[in-house]
């Protein structure tokens, strides 16, 4: 028996594992399979759909689909050997990808797919040799080997069942042409504009290929996951596995040294070797000061400090280096400002004879609920609650994260150009495209091509994207002249397109056309549209005319008339005499009203103080009487 990690369990401990892991599964056991829609779509015979699982390790193209031919292979039908020949599947260019059809059994899931992708297959179907429900394949934790070069698998793959299988094979036999297309749109749900995601890892750096594959993966998408979270895009919850001792086995040496909390929580062993080296138990508390840096940083509200936190922990307090401790986990905690107080008041004591809140969270969140199954392999992810089956690679993991926004709502890290698909490289994806102003309403995502109308220079494109797409409102004219009629000569700019009005191009004066297509220069003076007075002589130019006078005469644009300069001159000074008059009146009138108001307020000022030596006003005292004083003395 093994660990989530891959390492075998001592006899004792395995015995007081299966009876806790027996005790747990008998709640509630249950594995959820990861399964995509395959579609057959030729021959007609077997067209329609069909449930396959998906292989944990490869890269499933989540949010995605492929199409393909099925090819089942004469010679080497388990793939358990290399193919001979270089690229033997490849697809001949012009020709859909090679999905490469091979029976189960003989060897493993992985070892199948390696040798099918170096022989140029697209996907891996495998046929089950068993009448049974659909499983997960997986790698064996105990071939290290193979937990080597699965690193390297990048195509997809799925596990068909057996009646399934054969129907396929039969058809491949009797020559026709087997189309399918695998789909993972539906594999992750996208409900909304929030992905919620969680990560089952573990502390342990030093449990083989598994754990360094963990461990890189940390490191690479640190990145993308703190953007995320960041932006409110996503939520991020990491989880730990521990398993617990039956109390027979309390006291006993093997639970003393792989639990804390008395049996309530272990690890495994990390070297295997009671003897020597880290104890399981310090694996747990590990995981467990992991957990209480998540939750101080939630509090915070800065629950992506966690990222850097296991990051750096893995670099500066590795096993090997003898540093996996509470004294390197600290300067570690310190370094990125968290409170460490509140960290160890988190974790408790891991002597107590009593359960750790957190602790028992998590193995109660192991048992799977919903759509969910039980979290039984580690590393797992989980991705709007369906287990993430796949290469626990970056790009991979982040496209499936990707995939679980509702359409249209994927922030800017699923948009990047190592998650887009370049389909608008190939003739602009069948999009509209304006060369000539540089505008296109292709768009890449990770799920494929958009024709979109863009938004270019503040200017809103409007259309279907794909035949048709015209400026609209505001700054219209400054993107291709809004897509009107326009000519430049002699520097010299007429344009159709207007930005206010109706919106449609119309010929400027002195043009007329459609608009769109042409606006042709109007002959006024052909046309006797202009310059038609007696002593006028008319000469077209481009988008306008020229109109001269005989004589001493000059020409009114506005009357289209010739009148005398000296007239001109005329009717000018008398103007300016009219406009000096209508001043000095003005000012006069003015003055005048100044000096009324000045008098009557000099003059309502005199009667006021004339009154008020003989009777008190409403803003004085009272004038004092002395007649009364002299008849006193």
């Amino acid at each position: 028996m093994r660990g989530p990690a891959g390492l075998p369990l001592p006899l004792p401990l395995v015995v007081a594992v299966a009876l806790a892991a027996a005790a747990v599964m008998v709640v509630e056991a249950r594995f959820v399979v990861e399964k995509n829609s395959l579609m057959v779509t030729s021959p007609t015979s077997l067209r329609g759909r069909h449930d396959s699982a998906i292989g944990n390790f490869g890269v499933p193209q989540y949010g995605g689909s492929m199409a393909g031919t099925v090819v089942y292979p004469k010679d080497n039908a388990d793939a358990c050997e290399a193919y001979d020949g270089d690229r033997h599947f490849r697809a001949k260019p012009g020709a859909l990808p090679n999905f490469l059809l091979i029976d189960r059994g003989n060897c493993l899931f992985a070892k199948k797919v390696w040798n099918a992708q170096n022989a140029g297959a697209s996907a891996v179907l495998v046929v089950d040799d068993k009448d049974e429900p659909l499983i997960t394949m997986d790698l064996p934790r105990e071939d290290d080997e193979a937990a080597k070069y699965i690193q390297n698998i990048t195509i997809p793959s799925a596990l068909i069942d057996k009646k399934f299988g054969e129907q396929l094979k039969k058809a491949i036999k009797d020559g026709e042409m087997v189309n399918v297309n695998l789909d993972w749109r539906e594999a992750v749900p996208h409900p909304d504009d929030r992905v919620e995601y969680e990560l089952w890892t573990n502390s342990n750096d030093e449990c083989g290929p598994k754990c360094d594959m963990l461990m890189n993966f940390l490191k690479e998408f640190k990145g993308a996951a703190q953007l995320l979270e960041k932006g409110g895009y996503s939520q991020f919850t990491p989880h730990y596995i521990t398993w617990y001792c039956p109390q027979a086995f309390v006291v006993s040496k093997q639970c003393k040294s792989q639990c804390i909390n008395h049996g309530r929580y272990c690890a495994p062993d990390p070297e295997q070797d009671f003897s020597t080296g880290y104890e399981g138990k310090d694996v747990v508390v590990e995981n467990l000061r992991q957990l209480c840096v998540f939750q101080v940083a939630k509090e915070s509200k800065k629950p992506w400090i966690w990222w850097d936190y296991v990051t750096d922990f893995h670099i500066r307090c590795p096993m090997k280096d003898k540093k996996y401790n509470k004294k390197c986990a600290e300067t570690v905690i310190k370094s990125l400002g968290l409170d460490v107080k509140k960290v160890d008041k988190c974790m408790g004591d891991p002597n107590a004879d009593s359960d750790h809140p957190l602790l028992k969270m998590e193995q109660d969140a192991q048992i799977g609920k919903g759509s969910r199954g039980d979290v039984t392999i580690l590393p797992t992810l989980v991705v709007n609650n369906r287990q993430y089956r796949g290469k626990l690679e970056r790009k991979a993991v982040l496209k499936a994260i990707c995939a679980g926004f509702e359409e249209t709502t994927e922030p800017n890290v699923c948009l990047s150009d190592e998650m887009e698909t370049n389909e608008c490289l190939n003739d602009n994806g069948g999009c509209w495209q304006d060369k000539a102003a540089n505008v296109t309403a292709c768009r890449d995502t990770f799920r494929g091509r958009v024709c979109e109308c863009p938004t270019f220079n503040g200017v809103q494109f409007k259309g279907d994207g794909y035949s048709n797409c015209e400026p609209a409102g505001p700054g219209k004219c400054l993107i291709n002249h809004g897509g009107c009629w326009h000519e430049t000569r002699n520097g010299k700019t007429f344009s159709a397109c207007q930005e206010s009005g109706n919106g449609k191009c119309q010929c400027p004066a002195g043009f007329r056309g459609d608009g769109v297509k042409k606006c042709e220069d109007i002959n006024e003076c052909k046309e006797k549209k202009a310059c038609q007075c007696r002593e006028c002589s008319c000469r077209d130019t481009w988008g306008d005319y020229e109109c001269t006078c005989s004589g001493d005469l000059l020409y009114i644009k506005e009357h289209d008339t010739c009148i005398s300069k000296t007239a001109v001159q005329g009717k000018a000074a008398w103007a300016a005499v009219w406009g000096i008059l209508i001043v000095l009146v003005v000012v006069a009138a003015g003055s005048y009203v100044v000096y009324k108001y000045r008098l009557r307020s000099y003059m309502d000022s005199e009667i006021r103080a004339i009154m008020a030596q003989y009777m008190p006003l409403d803003s004085q005292g009272e004038v004092p009487n002395h007649t009364n004083d002299e008849e006193h003395h």
